[in-house]
């Protein structure tokens, strides 16, 4: 089921579909697309979407884009639980002094 980088299909399976109702999806490239597809799958995919992204990223490479992007580009409990289970810290924006 896992696409590996070395098994490397530029392509999203069929069953994530659903979740970029908005977008071209045969026109997704899992190389050039990654940050979309990683905020759109984490905020409404499940937990097999999740556990594809893993394996096809690699957590590392996951850890890194969710730690790059700012907070609120993710729903509050799907970044929450994200960050609880790829081990990274959202990124807020500092407030502004008084």
């Amino acid at each position: 089921m896992a696409t590996t980088l070395d098994n490397k299909s530029s392509q999203l399976p069929e069953w994530f579909r659903p979740l970029f109702w908005s977008y071209n999806f045969a026109a997704l490239d899992l190389g050039n697309n990654k940050r979309t597809i990683v905020v759109h799958t984490i905020n409404y995919g499940d937990l097999k979407h999740w556990r594809w992204l893993k394996n096809y990223y690699g957590e590392k490479a996951l850890r890194e884009i969710l730690a790059s992007l700012p907070a609120t580009e993710l729903k509050l409990r799907a970044g929450r639980l994200a960050e609880l289970l790829f081990n990274f810290k959202l990124n807020y924006a500092p407030r502004g002094a008084h």
